[in-house]
């Protein structure tokens, strides 16, 4: 027997629930022991794609966003390091712009030379 609220207002799904897809993101950071800043990098690199000396972007969901975040929570110093993420949506992340001749491309493309 189903009760009468449930019918009233019956949960739909989402179409695409939030979190379920990847998100460009902008991770910073200013760490100030050199070990640090380098085991942060090395995690930086295996997610993202550097585009500044501190400064990544990476296409990551929720749920990988989140274990990437706690992987760096853990080689921080919290009382002398600092670490900022910005998610970006697909509006924003089209609509960004950037200046000079070192321009970095934020996915990863497959070539094949024959």
């Amino acid at each position: 027997m189903s009760d009468w609220w449930d019918e009233l207002l019956p949960t739909r799904p989402y179409a695409k629930p939030p979190g379920l897809l990847p998100m460009l993101r902008v991770i910073a950071y200013d760490i100030a022991d050199p070990r640090r800043f380098q085991r942060v990098a090395n995690l930086c690199e295996d997610h993202a794609v550097r585009v500044q000396r501190s400064v990544y972007e990476c296409w990551l969901d929720d749920g990988e966003f989140a274990t990437f975040w706690q992987k760096i929570s853990a080689e921080i110093d919290h009382a002398e390091d600092r670490v900022v993420a910005y998610g970006l949506d697909s509006r924003s992340a089209r609509d960004r712009q950037t200046l000079g001749a070192t321009m970095v491309c934020t996915e990863k493309v497959l070539c094949y030379f024959v």
